[in-house]
């Protein structure tokens, strides 16, 4: 069975993982964004963001404004209207909880490949059929409740700091818009850059985990090594985890945020909670080096280790 997304062919194997045959990482400078929520205040800051980093954004969606212009780009009513006019393949959403599930189904629907949903506080109750109607869609949903998707000196599809982020050959995928900055920034100082960073959401149900994330970045031939920043709750980190332990093939650092959180409680995230034992720092952080995964216990100390690992891996 193949399925087709992004430029990309993946082969489902019988053990159900994927094997790329042609590798693209979410967005490029190629890629058409459109912006969902194009005309409120949040849609019209990020999108100027994106537009003055040099990001490709043909268009926007404000349902009831379509044929209007708005920072010299076109609104549309609908996402359907925006791809048949505009070509459109990425989509960014910043719509209200409440409406951000449809907003996501209905760029699905209109053949978005890549789908970057930042609002956060979504109802779980509303993810769970919109992930199960992806399963069944040619579409890569980043987040909810995430920074974005950004390929430095390409597109800045997200609401990240552009200017932390240089092109190199250091992909990073977190659960963390902020530890994604200082791990950005952390690298580009250890003289390494970054070929993609990955925001992949801290909410309970999100699009892309950290394993598939981390899959992309395998089977990119710019990316050289991988930062990867996990958290506590939940089983992301242990899958990736041992998912690289049997395939993984680059450098992998990795760094837990939350050793000092108390038990059953909620911490920043949504699905930062520590239900079990399992679910806390300590352990993910001893599953990861039991599956050859270099451990930093300071988000400081990202950019050195992996600079010594890419030395070592030369």
């Amino acid at each position: 069975m193949y399925v087709s997304v992004l430029n990309s062919t993946f082969e489902l194997t019988k053990n159900n993982h994927r094997k790329h045959t042609i590798m693209s990482v979410l967005v490029n400078k190629n890629s058409k964004i459109i912006v969902q929520g194009f005309t409120g205040s949040e849609g019209t800051f990020h999108a100027s963001q994106m537009i003055e980093y040099g990001t490709n954004v043909v268009g926007g969606v404000t349902p009831g404004k379509g044929g209007q212009t708005h920072l010299d780009r076109p609104v549309f009513n609908t996402v359907a209207d925006a791809v048949k006019n505009t070509g459109a393949d990425v989509s960014i959403i910043f719509v209200p909880p409440a409406f951000a599930a449809d907003a996501i189904l209905e760029a699905a629907d209109a053949s978005i490949k890549v789908i970057v949903c930042i609002t956060e506080g979504i109802p779980v109750k509303d993810m769970i059929p919109v992930k199960e109607y992806l399963a069944s869609k040619e579409a890569r949903l980043i987040g909810p409740n995430c920074p974005g998707v950004i390929t430095p000196d390409g597109a800045k599809v997200g609401i990240m700091p552009g200017f932390i982020f240089k092109s190199g050959k250091i992909g990073i995928v977190s659960k963390s818009g902020t530890l994604t900055y200082e791990a950005a920034d952390q690298v580009v100082k250890a003289g390494l850059g970054i070929s993609t960073a990955i925001g992949i959401g801290g909410d309970p149900i999100i699009g892309t985990t950290t394993q598939e994330a981390v899959e992309l970045f395998m089977n990119d031939p710019e990316t050289e090594g991988i930062v990867m920043i996990g958290e506590i709750g939940g089983n992301l980190e242990a899958n990736a985890a041992n998912w690289i332990k049997k395939y993984g093939t680059k450098p992998v650092v990795g760094f837990i945020a939350g050793e000092t959180a108390p038990a059953g409680r909620t911490m920043g995230h949504a699905g930062a909670i520590v239900g079990g034992e399992a679910d806390t720092a300590k352990a993910k952080k001893q599953i990861l080096r039991n599956c050859g995964i270099t451990v930093v216990d300071s988000p400081a100390d990202i950019g050195q280790a992996m600079a010594e690992l890419m030395k070592v891996n030369a």
